[in-house]
């Protein structure tokens, strides 16, 4: 009950706290409040203490500018220009700890040495804010009040939290005893921080139309605010860290700054890696082998919307064949290459020489569509007979027209119809008309590109004469979004939702919330082919500074974070 009362009171505070802010804010006071006694062994009487300097319970906060004397005890060390260039100070006080941080980019290397997690110290400062955030400033006097100082016991919390608790407790020293899962790593690289929640965050719309949104996550952030930290921070020994790693016993100081509730350590973040890198993929055997995957801008145009300059041009060929010879496919759908004739060869030669593996495109590599990009079916000829022509469904629905393509394997069987698809992005989203209204801007067109892409495998049906088709790619749509319940709804089977387990249902990454895009789906006679569906984390697990356009070294290619996509594949077996 002790710690419910605490907690109480430290939400009332901050309510409190927020509401005197707001009634001070530009007020001049031009008399500060009677002095404190200071707290044992300083050298001095300290003037106020944080209760008033941050507006907590009855006192009325201190405004900005005003010289106090004020004492408490360091529970974070973060000194240095390269870091927060202060620390943190918390007290003990009838309205519960309290604590602020201290803006100290001018002190000495005496006065820095003074400044220890544990010590207790009296200053001399200017109230000032940072964000929003009341903070210290301007020190010109440090002096420790004793020699044997002691960390305040840091307060217990499980995440999520209301904000009004959290904000009670900006700037504590607080611990989470219960593990913490990586759920964002995509600013690890540009600002050092990583996304935080109890598991794994998936899209609302990923399983089940209209779920609550997951809580906002905790940033554990590296005790800076600067950009592309070097090194970067909590990586493991393989230079990576993935979405799905786990943490026990987090510690360090709470704080609100960019929008964000972050917590900057003060002892070592210990990882496990509870998701590792896979190996590649088992070879197929007598199964069929059909994948997708998003290549992300595969462009030879330099300086497009793929590789600025020729050696990310290489670091991204070395990624992608590495990648997609780890596939095994016999079959494969790509998204996102250039829509110039010349990008795909390019490519299927750059694939030959890198991994000795012959792909050949159906049909010509001629330019497909209105889009930059465009979609392509490779196969391999020595497991697989492309039979016909190249199919193009060309409804006015898409600017990056479908693409299909029959195949039997050479050890024969049946053949089997393989359609490769892109809809229409989330992204660009216009002032009106086909807005977002829970499922991403252009959900309509999206929706229309599914009804036409479904007219387009009833006309394949017709012309093969068999219903054994397999509709694979980047469809922009999440497992419960009105395109994919448009093409289930019509007798599609999506084979991810029925073959894979809850938890391994992504194939993306969006701002810390997994889902899956790529979608693999099956008419209902191939449905009952399908033997294993393979879903591939080798990219949207990784974080994003390891990407061919943002790595500068030379390190050897391998496959993670080839894309922002992962892989699919599905193993095809016929009794």
């Amino acid at each position: 009950m002790r710690f419910i009362d605490a907690l109480a009171n430290l939400q009332r505070a901050g309510q409190l706290h927020r509401s005197l802010r707001r009634a001070t804010h530009g007020i001049v006071w031009l008399v500060l409040p009677l002095a404190l006694p200071a707290m044992a062994s300083c050298p001095a009487e300290s003037s106020t203490d944080l209760t008033h300097i941050k507006g907590i319970g009855e006192q009325s906060a201190l405004a900005e500018g005003q010289r106090v004397t004020i004492d408490g005890v360091v529970t974070g060390e973060f000194l240095g220009r390269e870091r927060l260039s202060g620390f943190y100070l918390q007290q003990t006080t009838e309205q519960g700890p309290v604590g602020i941080f201290v803006y100290a980019p001018e002190l000495d290397e005496h006065k820095a040495a003074q400044v220890v997690a544990g010590q207790h110290l009296q200053l001399q400062a200017r109230t000032g804010s940072f964000r929003g955030n009341p903070q210290l400033q301007r020190v010109t006097q440090l002096v420790t009040c004793d020699s044997a100082g002691e960390l305040p016991e840091p307060i217990a919390l499980s995440w999520p939290q209301d904000a009004a608790s959290l904000d009670a407790m900006e700037a504590l020293l607080v611990t989470f005893p219960e593990p913490l899962t990586v759920t964002d790593n995509h600013d690890l690289g540009r600002y050092g921080t990583l996304g935080l929640a109890s598991e794994r965050r998936f899209r609302p719309t990923h399983s089940a139309a209209q779920a609550a949104p997951s809580p906002a996550p905790l940033l554990l952030d590296d005790g800076s605010y600067r950009t592309n930290p070097d090194p970067v921070p909590y990586l493991n020994e393989q230079g990576t860290r993935r979405v799905g790693s786990t943490l026990d016993g987090l510690t360090g100081v709470l704080t609100h700054a960019f929008g964000d509730y972050r917590l900057h350590p003060t002892q070592a973040v210990t990882f496990t890696d509870s998701n590792p890198r896979p190996g590649p993929l088992e070879a197929p055997g007598d199964a069929l082998r059909v994948a997708t995957f998003n290549v992300e801008n595969y462009f030879i145009t330099l300086g497009e919307r793929g590789a600025a300059n020729a050696p990310a041009l290489e670091r991204q060929r070395g990624k992608l064949a590495a990648a997609i010879a780890g596939l095994e496919a016999d079959i494969l759908a790509l998204i996102e290459i250039e829509n110039r004739p010349d990008a795909l060869t390019d490519l299927v030669e750059q694939l030959h020489q890198r991994t000795g593996i012959r792909y050949q495109p159906v049909g010509e590599p001629e330019r497909h569509g209105t889009d930059a990009i465009r979609v392509a079916l490779l196969y391999r000829p020595d497991r697989v007979e492309a039979l016909g022509a190249l199919h193009i469904d060309r409804d006015d629905a898409h600017d990056r027209p479908p693409l299909a393509g029959f195949f039997r394997s050479v050890r024969g069987g049946p053949e089997v119809g393989v359609v490769t698809a892109h809809f229409k992005a989330k992204s660009g989203c216009p002032a009106q008309g086909d807005i977002d209204r829970g499922q991403g801007c252009w959900n309509e067109r999206r929706v229309a590109q599914a009804q036409a892409t479904q007219r387009f495998l009833d006309t394949l049906r017709e012309e093969a004469g068999h219903e054994r088709l397999l509709l694979l790619g980047d469809l922009n749509a999440y497992g419960a979004e009105d395109p994919i319940r448009t093409l289930v709804h019509a007798g599609m089977t999506d084979l991810i939702a029925r073959h894979l387990p809850a938890e391994r249902r992504y194939t993306y990454v969006f701002r810390g919330e997994s889902g899956y895009l790529d979608h693999a789906l099956a008419s209902a006679e191939l449905a009952e082919a399908v033997q294993q569906v393979h879903t591939w984390p080798i990219n949207a697990d990784e974080p994003r500074f390891l990407s061919y356009d943002q790595q500068t070294d030379d390190a050897p290619p391998n496959p993670f974070r080839s894309s922002d996509h992962d892989p699919i594949a599905v193993d095809l077996v016929w009794p």
